[in-house]
């Protein structure tokens, strides 16, 4: 099974290279001063450092059977959807919708339409605050995540405590999961980091669908070792048709598409 993260392999393979190109160009300088370097030497070394050279292109969606996907917000400016959707193994995208109380992300109106127009499947997701009113942000959320426009459940973000205690922080989490369930008639998926989870949340939220992010190349393993759905494994993946990084995730093992769905009632 290919791993998810190519960046450290592919440095590897850099200094490998440097190492290896350096032993030809003394092979090549030696053979010059005693003159025993034939025009066939020459393109067979000319061949030899183009074969061995990295692809830094070739991406794990690339290379892998998993269902990869985004997730999206105006950190990544002007998306090219078109290049996106033809050119790359991206099967959905999570786009930031709102984040507490007020905050609408500016790029989501435009991303959620193209995105659609050129065939991912999309969802939408709100950034919770812990200490904005509950239902301040359900309101915020509800203007923009709007049902007919979803392909995939709601997500959750959830990264910060806002300063509580780990049971008064859930006793807010777990208010506003109910009030979102209550809306959308169907539990949303969460999205949190591995040391979040184990530190406030591990063994608390077994019911709901769980994105975990960890940047490593080993898939995280929780506190409570329980099953996920879905790991962020980078945030800073490359794409054709996105300038600068971007998240990338991916189903966990036999995890799939269809447990996602939006229900549409």
């Amino acid at each position: 099974m290919a791993r998810c993260r190519l960046d450290s392999h592919y440095e590897i393979s850099i200094v490998k290279l440097k190492m290896k190109t350096k032993q030809i160009v003394l092979s090549v300088f030696f053979s010059l001063i005693v003159g025993q370097l034939s025009a066939q030497d020459v393109q067979n070394t000319q061949d030899t450092l183009t074969a061995e050279k990295p692809n830094p292109y070739v991406q794990c969606e690339d290379t892998c059977q998993h269902i990869h996907g985004l997730d999206l917000s105006h950190y990544q400016g002007n998306v090219f959807w078109e290049t996106v959707g033809d050119r790359t193994n991206m099967t959905y995208v999570y786009l930031k919708a709102t984040e507490g109380g007020d905050r609408i992300d500016a790029t989501f109106e435009r991303n959620i339409e193209m995105a659609h127009r050129h065939g991912l499947k999309v969802g939408s997701y709100h950034f919770y605050r812990p200490l904005t009113d509950q239902q301040k942000q359900l309101k915020n959320f509800m203007s923009q995540c709007l049902p007919g426009e979803q392909d995939l459940i709601p997500m959750i973000d959830i990264e910060s405590t806002g300063g509580l205690s780990t049971d008064v922080f859930c006793d807010s989490l777990f208010y506003f999961l109910d009030l979102v369930e209550e809306v959308y008639h169907q539990k949303p998926l969460l999205y949190t980091f591995r040391n979040f989870y184990n530190r406030h949340l591990a063994g608390k939220i077994d019911d709901y669908k769980l994105m975990v992010a960890m940047y490593t190349d080993e898939a995280p393993v929780l506190a409570d070792d329980r099953d996920y759905t879905m790991w962020q494994y980078t945030a800073k993946g490359r794409i054709v048709g996105i300038n600068g990084f971007v998240d990338k995730s991916r189903f966990m093992g036999d995890h799939n598409l269809r447990e996602i769905r939006f229900k549409h009632h």
